[in-house]
């Protein structure tokens, strides 16, 4: 016979769209590569979930539901019976209970009350001996579901234990994946500024932590560009007045924009 197609999980069929998608785009550039390794790692995620489901349902699922369609099914049809002996027996309850009260009285059918009191005292008797056999299959049934507790505890267990291996392997192949794509980034434009790198990709206003302005001083600094960079020239930017303190903070974009725009973008600094 020839074995069922196996079916691809969602993340493999997310993870093959991603790979042709990157080769359409080339996998020499920056977004097509990127867009392979994910869709690599996307079909690693969903092989892991498969292998996971796998598992769950041979030490778990499978087990709970033979009980179910078992010794459950037993467990409930035991009980389906034991209610209706109930319902027989509280029948022959009422039909004694009504022919006590008629002794002495004579009857519309003929019969003697004492006859019809033996009769029903008779199937009373014989009502309670049924409840009585099928309450205690019914107990031992149930008694044996608290071994079968145990076993199912077990598989429990062994369900978390893949659970815990799964989100394992997720995680890894996650971080890999993201590790692999930060060392792909483009290096991002800086400025050096009093022997400190500022990250020009974080936006304004370009401040440091060691970088503080008080609104009460005034100053005036001067910023060379790299030699490398448009021979040397000079700006000067004219934030303030009076002394120049040990570090300051560049706040005007537009001074940010023309030295970025006169240099390197891989390597700028600020002497």
């Amino acid at each position: 016979e020839k074995q069922k197609p196996k079916r691809l999980s969602n993340l493999e069929y997310l993870g093959l769209d991603m790979i042709e998608a990157g080769g359409e785009f080339g996998q020499d550039g920056p977004y097509g590569s990127a867009l392979i390794k994910v869709g690599q790692a996307q079909q690693k995620l969903g092989s892991c979930e498969r292998d996971f489901i796998g598992s769950a349902g041979m030490c778990f699922i499978q087990p709970l539901k033979k009980f179910l369609d078992g010794e459950m099914k037993t467990i409930t049809k035991e009980k389906g019976i034991l209610e209706s002996k109930r319902l027989d027996l509280d029948a022959c309850k009422n039909r004694a209970r009504k022919a006590r009260s008629m002794i002495g009285q004579q009857t519309k059918d003929g019969i003697s009350p004492e006859v019809a009191l033996e009769q029903a005292e008779r199937d009373l008797r014989v009502a309670q001996s049924e409840f009585d056999r099928q309450a205690e299959i019914t107990k031992l049934l149930l008694e044996g579901i608290s071994t079968t507790q145990a076993t199912h505890l077990r598989h429990l267990h062994s369900l978390v234990e893949a659970q815990v291996r799964y989100y394992g392997q997720c995680n890894k192949i996650m971080s890999d994946l993201q590790r692999e794509l930060v060392s792909m980034r483009p290096p991002t434009p800086r400025l050096r500024v009093n022997s400190e790198d500022i990250d020009l990709a974080c936006g304004p206003p370009y401040l440091s932590k060691s970088q503080t302005l008080d609104s009460s001083q005034h100053y005036q600094q001067t910023i060379t560009l790299h030699p490398a960079c448009s021979s040397g020239r000079t700006k000067a930017c004219s934030i303030a007045s009076s002394s120049a303190p040990e570090t300051f903070s560049i706040i005007d974009d537009s001074i940010i924009a023309a030295l970025v725009a006169e240099s390197d973008p891989n390597d700028v600094s600020v002497l």
